[in-house]
């Protein structure tokens, strides 16, 4: 039998509102200078660097970065909590895991501004209904895409589905390189950062967390 597919638009008890602990959800609203502003201040860049703007390999360069930024971090314009409306109720009574490995993404560091590249390991408990999976690698694509931490990365995600899906539980583990320490600083190339988030029975229930990495790391899910 095909899956009935109902909308469940985010309900202000569901936590999608402005408060100190959900404005993740919720589109930034910022004050965005003109593109001629924005190019200007690359051009100081290229000068604070020790380069020439006006010369030729560098002229339009200021209008290639003011467009890859807008790229890069989508994100503000996007909200995730909305890729999360649509919901799948008949699923022949699955309640257990699911979980979606190695969504690899590209942030940028919000210290430096430089990349940082991994994979995102997301896992839930369903409770009465599902998502596409292609929903949740949204979810993280649409975090990744703005300045971040990966702490900060770890905890929206998993946060954002426990708010709006109200599941069981969420886990959620990031594995990621970041450039500000492979390129500058102290410059550890290959060196990987892993955080991790867990709400729920993920948190209150030490055998789910097992099972969770068990899965994870099993060769055979590769």
């Amino acid at each position: 039998m095909d899956a009935i597919v109902k909308n469940f638009p985010p309900r202000p008890e569901q936590g999608v509102k402005p408060a100190q602990n959900t404005a993740h959800l919720d589109r930034p609203v910022t004050d965005r200078p003109s593109r001629e502003e924005a190019e200007a201040a690359v051009r100081t860049l290229l000068r604070w660097a020790g380069d020439d703007p006006d010369r030729e390999g560098l002229i339009e360069t200021p209008q290639r970065v003011a467009k890859a930024y807008r790229e890069l971090f989508s994100g503000y314009d996007q909200c995730p909590a909305e890729e999360l409306g649509r919901t799948f109720e008949e699923v022949a009574g699955y309640d257990d895991m699911v979980l979606l490995k190695d969504v690899s993404f590209h942030s940028h560091c919000e210290h430096h501004m430089v990349p940082i590249i991994g994979k995102a390991h997301v896992a839930y408990l369903p409770a009465g209904r599902v998502v596409g999976l292609s929903k949740i690698a949204r979810v993280v694509d649409i975090f990744a895409r703005r300045l971040q931490t990966q702490e900060a990365l770890t905890a929206q995600i998993a946060s954002t589905i426990q708010d709006v899906l109200e599941p069981r539980g969420v886990a959620v583990l990031i594995e990621a390189e970041h450039m500000c320490m492979s390129m500058r600083g102290i410059q550890k190339q290959g060196s990987t950062t892993l955080t991790t988030t867990f709400t729920g029975a993920f948190k209150t229930q030490p055998e789910e967390q097992v099972r969770f990495m068990t899965m994870l790391r099993d060769p055979r899910n590769r």
